[in-house]
């Protein structure tokens, strides 16, 4: 049979049920999906068109970054080591006012995605304004994504009112629902920032739709506090309230739940995002990922902004995400090495609602592929293929990615973004942020 593409590699970590590891093996594609996976001695059933060797290689599910707002990238290190009040509301939203436009928007979201995919993520999950430059960006690259259409209770450069907000949400869902590499959210921005209303007018077309919701949910602790002696409920307590639980919500950061909380989640299917890196940066809180796994809940991997983290790094984030669970638990068995690296994959594309698609390497899935040389210092020697990706691996060993069947990192280099041009458009707006951001801190 002639197929597309055959990957050699030293070890395949598919992220199956069995928690499988292959050694000298083959994986098998057929245009943009995953066929089979194979002995390399036992090859003789496939003439492939190309052959790739990976021999000092582990693949690996491409990454799943599940929370980040792409486009600020552009504003890395702008104002750091701030609280999340005093960041957002002296530095970020201004600087967002003044400067984020479309140009904004698509060089910041072109800046993301050539990071995240030199560091091996294959799919994200966005929450930001002009979400169509975002999208464009998406198609240009290569790149899977779910763009979430923003809500907020406050005009921006992207709408000016809740009519604007939903009308564009459903006009971007329209023209991309048949493109294979684009999922649509609705994204309110967080409980203190959305009304009671306006989730009453969103809810109905998020199902009519068939959508999922991203939000930012109990991020701090005084968003927690300020919630209960306005609303008398903490955050999710509200949201119960207002009937928008369920499997379809993504909520991300969720920091210093309460058993009652917790149980709540787990009753109604909600999916949690955990972005350990910005929430340490922030001092916002620790998310209680043992308790929440131990519940049933299923907890997934984001970076959350590069303004908040400073950087898109999945592999950084989750070996994070592992320290903080045992530190948390007090239980060195927390989070082991091949849960960490389900956290970044396949539960990212379950709290999308793309796990039968991609998230492991399996026969039928999408071939979005992650290829990590482990023939490094940084690696060497290899006891356990999967300890040494989640507790040892560097994203500069990231050598290769594929994203359904397209190989947008051969080799170290970028195929499909010319780096030296993003690279010298985030320096022309580097300096207009600069200029800006002194203007207001003076005025201030």
């Amino acid at each position: 049979m002639q197929v597309s593409q055959q990957i050699n590699a030293r070890w395949i970590i598919p992220i199956d049920d069995a928690n499988s590891v292959y050694e000298h093996q083959a994986l098998i594609i057929q245009h943009d999906k995953i066929i089979d996976i194979v002995p390399q001695k036992n090859l003789s059933a496939y003439q492939p068109k190309e052959v790739v060797e990976l021999n000092d290689h582990a693949l690996i599910p491409g990454l799943i970054n599940a929370h980040t707002h792409a486009a600020m990238s552009l504003l890395k290190g702008l104002a750091d080591d701030l609280p999340l009040d005093e960041w957002l509301n002296n530095h970020i939203w201004p600087a967002e006012t003044a400067l984020a436009d479309e140009d904004f928007v698509r060089d910041g979201s072109e800046l993301a995605i050539a990071e995240m995919i030199k560091g091996g993520t294959t799919c994200f999950n966005d929450m930001y304004f002009f979400p169509n430059q975002t999208i464009a960006q998406v198609l240009k690259s290569g790149i899977r994504a779910n763009i979430g259409a923003p809500v907020i209770d406050f005009p921006t450069r992207w709408a000016k009112d809740l009519d604007e907000y939903v009308s564009k949400g459903v006009a971007i869902y329209d023209e991309t629902r048949d493109d294979a590499l684009i999922t649509i959210s609705f994204a309110p921005h967080a409980p203190y920032t959305v009304s009671d209303e306006s989730f009453k007018v969103i809810q109905p077309i998020i199902n009519e739709l068939g959508l999922t919701t991203h939000i930012h949910l109990h991020e701090t602790a005084k968003e927690v506090e300020e919630s209960i002696e306005q609303d008398k409920e903490s955050p999710i307590f509200r949201l119960k309230r207002l009937g928008l639980l369920g499997p379809d919500l993504m909520a991300v950061h969720m920091i210093g739940l309460s058993t009652d909380e917790i149980k709540l989640v787990a009753d109604f299917g909600v999916h949690v995002i955990h972005c350990p890196r910005s929430n340490l940066k922030l001092a916002s809180g620790i998310c209680p990922v043992d308790a929440l796994t131990k519940a049933g809940v299923n907890v997934a991997l984001g970076t959350d902004g590069s303004a908040s983290n400073n950087d898109l790094d999945m592999l950084s984030e989750l070996r994070t995400a592992c320290l903080i669970a045992k530190g948390e638990s007090t239980n060195a068995n927390t989070l082991p090495a091949i849960e960490a690296l389900k956290i970044a994959t396949i539960n990212g594309a379950k709290a999308l609602g793309l796990d039968k698609q991609i998230g492991s390497l399996e026969a039928g899935k999408q071939a979005d592929i992650t290829a990590i040389n482990l023939n490094s210092l940084e690696t060497q020697p290899v006891y356990d293929a999967v300890a040494s990706v989640a507790h040892s691996a560097s994203r500069s060993q990231v050598s290769d990615v594929w994203v359904a069947g397209k190989r947008l990192l051969d080799n170290y280099k970028l195929t499909t973004i010319d780096e030296p041009e993003v690279l010298e458009k985030a320096a022309k707006w580097q300096e207009k942020i600069k200029q800006f951001h002194h203007r207001s801190i003076k005025a201030v």
